[in-house]
């Protein structure tokens, strides 16, 4: 018998599990040199500690994205130095902190998005005083909901399809409590229903026409959080699985041919943009990893969008062709136009998320 039947028979005599974890693993294993999740992931954290705040008087929400990819990746990888030194950089913010004055209202979205740090890293130290100062933000959130039962911070701009889910899912996976699960759930769903287009992309809000990278990156993002914690008997699985589906077979086909996606997902003339592709990347991995996703189909894209998205990493562990901050805005040219950002957190932060999904 040869070596390769040989091999096609075994694959033939294991279970279908086994054949999974063993397709995953051709996919996300043997990275090219400084390419593997590990190396990726201690680099990019470690920056991040060091790290000046960005974006003015207060905390911005990319920072946080920053803030929980590191934690994450230090909590996969058991680095429990690298935890500690990202809790002592969040300290100073808690209330009567040095830098207390930093912390957003939570009178927004983007704003209250800053209670998922606290949140993790209870999640990590169990220490009440994370987990009461998290909750405050994700409880703020539905006071005087709307009549709908949805957050009165709902917007429709598809931006909210993360910031504002992932509150709620990080109070759910610290309290155990199902009302924030079906909080973001119920979100979610309203979003899909709203904004997702029938060839499977988000418009950034309905009034705005366009398949802007970062934005749908958001939505990609959130529904692979939602799926990693909603149970196969929620309500709402089947109907987010769907959408997150129809959103993956779309998103291969606008890949470019060295792994990455546009800034106007659907547009040749628009830059290729790392923040958009790392978020698509995360999407991706987790859906082959946790079998939402055909592994042959689909594992290629994922590799390959990896190995592209640290390519972009530069000497200083700073992620290049990050779009900037983006309102929407009923103007092709103003989405052609952004301006790329080299070491911005809208960048690095989704490679950090992508690193853990790696590890998990």
């Amino acid at each position: 018998m040869s070596a390769l039947l040989k091999i096609a028979a075994w694959g033939l005599l294991l279970p279908a599990a086994a054949v999974t974890v063993c397709a995953q693993r051709d996919y996300f294993s043997n990275w090219p040199p400084g390419r593997s999740p590990q190396e990726v992931g201690k680099a990019l954290a470690e920056h991040f500690v060091t790290s000046p705040h960005q974006y003015g008087a207060t905390i911005h929400y990319s920072e946080v994205g920053v803030w929980y990819g590191a934690l994450t990746f230090a909590q996969q990888t058991h680095d429990e130095a690298l935890t500690a030194e990202l809790i002592k950089r969040f300290d100073p913010l808690l209330p009567g902190g040095a830098e207390d004055a930093q912390v957003p209202k939570p009178d927004s979205v983007d704003n209250s998005i800053f209670g998922i740090v606290p949140l993790q890293i209870y999640m990590e130290t169990k220490d009440k005083k994370y987990l009461d100062y998290g909750l405050s933000f994700a409880n703020r959130q539905w006071e005087n909901a709307r009549p709908d039962g949805l957050s009165n911070q709902s917007r429709f701009w598809i931006d909210d399809m993360y910031m504002l889910t992932i509150l709620q899912l990080e109070a759910y996976r610290a309290t155990g409590d199902k009302k924030y699960l079906d909080r973001a759930a119920d979100e979610m769903v309203a979003y899909l229903d709203k904004l997702q287009q029938p060839n499977g992309l988000f418009y950034h809000a309905p009034d705005v026409p366009f398949f802007w990278g970062r934005g749908n990156g958001w939505v990609a993002a959130g529904m692979t959080e939602m799926l990693r914690d909603l149970p196969a008997d929620h309500p709402q699985r089947a109907r987010i699985l769907a959408a997150y589906k129809l959103m993956m077979a779309a998103l291969v086909k606008y890949q470019t041919t060295d792994g990455m996606w546009r800034q106007l997902i659907d547009r040749d003339e628009a830059w290729e943009e790392s923040s958009s592709t790392g978020m698509f990347t995360f999407a991706l991995i987790a859906g082959v990893k946790n079998g939402w996703l055909d592994a042959a189909a689909y594992g290629p894209a994922a590799r390959k969008a990896w190995i592209a998205l640290t390519g972009f990493i530069d000497q200083n562990n700073d992620i290049a062709s990050v779009c900037e901050g983006t309102g929407k805005k009923n103007d092709l040219e103003y989405y052609l136009e952004r301006k790329r950002r080299t070491g911005d957190f809208h960048g690095q932060e989704p490679v950090l998320w992508a690193a853990s999904a790696l590890l998990r």
